[in-house]
This record gives C-alpha cells, sequence and structure tokens, in this order.
C-alpha cells in the first residue's frame, strides 16, 4: 500500500521533496500546493501530478511536507495534524518555540508523525561517523559550513539557515546538555562564529557565513584515539589514529617525526533528502518515532537562537540552556 502524500511549497527545497514523493514507489504525490501557481504548475506537470488548494491537499493525503518560510510552518503543521495528516517540516522547525510545543503536543494527541528536516542526520557520512564515535567520548567538535552568497533571498539568518545544520548534529552526537554559549559575528558580513559548551566536557565549535567564495561543509570529530574528519558536500570521511612520536637521526641531525595512521571507511552513496523522506514515511508505516522529532527540532532551534542573541550582542555574552 503506498502513502499518499503532498507538499506545500514547491520553492528551492520543497521542489526537490516533490521529486523525490514522485519517484518512490511506496508513495503517491497526490499534490502540490504554492502560492505561485506558475510554479506549482510548473512542478506538477513535471511530476505528472495535480495543483490543488491547501484544503484539497488535506483531504487527500495521508501525509505532507511543508517546504515553506519559516514564519508560515506553525499555522500549516497545525491544520495538517488537525485533518489527521502526518507532517514533515524543514528545518528551522518554527519561528515561535511556543507553537513548536503545541504541535508536538497535537502530533502525540492525534497519534501522527511530527518529523523536522535536518537533513544531515541522513547524509551517509554522519551515519558512518556514528559508528567511528560510538564507543568513545567526544572531546570537540569544529564544524565549517560556508559559501558564496545566494542569487536568491533567504528569510533566515546564516545560524538559523545553515549553522543549524550543525548545531544538530552536534546535539545527536554528544549525550549531553548544553551548558553555555558564545558568539560573535563579523561586522557587515553573514558570518558567525559561535562556540558551545556541554555538561559533559565536550567543546564545539561552529563557523556558517556567506562571505566566502570557497564552498565547505565540514565536520572535525577530536576523540582521545582519534580525529575523525567528514566532508558534508564529498560524503566522505577519514580517521587519523595515534601514533607514537619518535626522533630519527639523520646525517648526524635529530629529527622529530609523527606519522598518522589515516583509514576511509566505506560510505554508501545516497540522496540525503531521498533518505529523510524514506525515514518519514516509515515512521508512518509502522508507527514509530520518526529520527528527527519536533523536540529535536525545538532543541536546535533553542541553542541557535542564543547563538543568534550572543552575536548581536554588543558585549560577549555567555547563555545557560
Amino acid at each position: 500500500m503506498t502513502v499518499a502524500v503532498g507538499v506545500v511549497g514547491v520553492g528551492a527545497m520543497g521542489r526537490h521533496h516533490a521529486r523525490i514523493y514522485a519517484e518512490n514507489p511506496a508513495t503517491e504525490l497526490v499534490g502540490v500546493v504554492d502560492q505561485d501557481t506558475e510554479r506549482a504548475q510548473e512542478i506538477a506537470t513535471k511530476r505528472n501530478t495535480r495543483v490543488l488548494s491547501f484544503d484539497e491537499l488535506l483531504d487527500a493525503a495521508d501525509a505532507v511536507s511543508v517546504a515553506t518560510p519559516t514564519a508560515y510552518h506553525a499555522q500549516i503543521a497545525w491544520e495538517a495534524l488537525g485533518a489527521g495528516v502526518h507532517v514533515l517540516v524543514e528545518k528551522p522547525f518554527v519561528d515561535d518555540p511556543d507553537q513548536g510545543r503545541q504541535l508536538v503536543e497535537r502530533a502525540r494527541t492525534n497519534d501522527l508523525v511530527l518529523q523536522v528536516g535536518h537533513v544531515e542526520r541522513f547524509n551517509p557520512a554522519v551515519e558512518v561517523l556514528r559508528d567511528v564515535v560510538a564507543e568513545t567520548d567526544i572531546v570537540a567538535l569544529d564544524a565549517q559550513r560556508v559559501g558564496p552568497p545566494l542569487n536568491r533571498a533567504i528569510d533566515n539568518s546564516v545560524v538559523l539557515d545553515l549553522m543549524i545544520h550543525d548545531i544538530d548534529i552536534a546535539l545527536s552526537l554528544v549525550d549531553s546538555e548544553t551548558g553555555s554559549i558564545t558568539a560573535v559575528r563579523a561586522d557587515s558580513y553573514p558570518h558567525v562564529t559561535a562556540n558551545l559548551t556541554f555538561e559533559s566536557g565536550t567543546v564545539a565549535t561552529m563557523t556558517a557565513g556567506r562571505a566566502s567564495q570557497r564552498r565547505v561543509r565540514t565536520l572535525s570529530v577530536t576523540t582521545p584515539e582519534s580525529v575523525v574528519e567528514v566532508d558534508y558536500l564529498r560524503r566522505s570521511i577519514e580517521v587519523y589514529r595515534q601514533s607514537l612520536p619518535e626522533y630519527v637521526e639523520t646525517d648526524g641531525e635529530v629529527r622529530y617525526r609523527n606519522e598518522s595512521v589515516v583509514e576511509r571507511p566505506v560510505v554508501e552513496n545516497g540522496e540525503p533528502l531521498k533518505a529523510e523522506l524514506a525515514a518519514f514515511v516509515e515512521a508512518i508505516e509502522s508507527g514509530t518515532e520518526p529520527i528527527v522529532t519536533g523536540e529535536d527540532g525545538l532543541r536546535a532551534l533553542a541553542v541557535a537562537r542564543s547563538i543568534e542573541e550572543s552575536a548581536t550582542d554588543e558585549e560577549t555574552v555567555v547563555t545557560s540552556l
């Protein structure tokens, strides 16, 4: 049996939701909704589906993806959950945490799946990373997510649009509550660096910006035994193991040598968004909790908001959550 799905908002991200649902044999794309009727018709024609009103979509669909600007997430998700429809909401989850908590409760009361679209959770390299660090302590994380300015309008800051990916990954990897947060931003440019501490002692540094001429999406994880380097774009991972340093005498000169042992685990190829939507459908079919819950979305949002507040203060501010 297929799951009838729809997409609300078929812009830069939503059009890919529509593409993947249309290609997935486990789903039937029953319709799309967008305020831009020409764009909606273009996507509907391309994906062999219909342009519907929002109410018509709720009548036809078992589940919807909400890929509108963030300001509309809460109202759309609220109405969908009230109509008995499962919901995947693109990140950031909501503007108002109180509304997010109400959505979580409404989904629970109605026994519906509410998933938040933190797509990097489904990056194949991140899945391998979890296996590599599963049995060890995480000392530190360093995330870089920068690139050039976009040629389209973005309704969120670089923290809520870019850094929130790395916030969510850090929160999912470190089994501890967050402690202090400090952040700074570049004057006149969308570029922010944040420092987080966790109660476990783990520290994390994250940089996000749209003022770089090179697109970078990387994560470095330091453990007592290794340094693990993840490249989100290449979907690759390298593990640098400890090696014993030594002094070597050559032609009467003493030199220091320390060679690292580098492992390159196999990372399966796969599109993260395709894996995310497949997990959403699986949660619906099995009646289980989604991999990225509404609570996860709220926690990432709380940290992102604290980073924004710290970065915009004239003086350095430490915020405890």
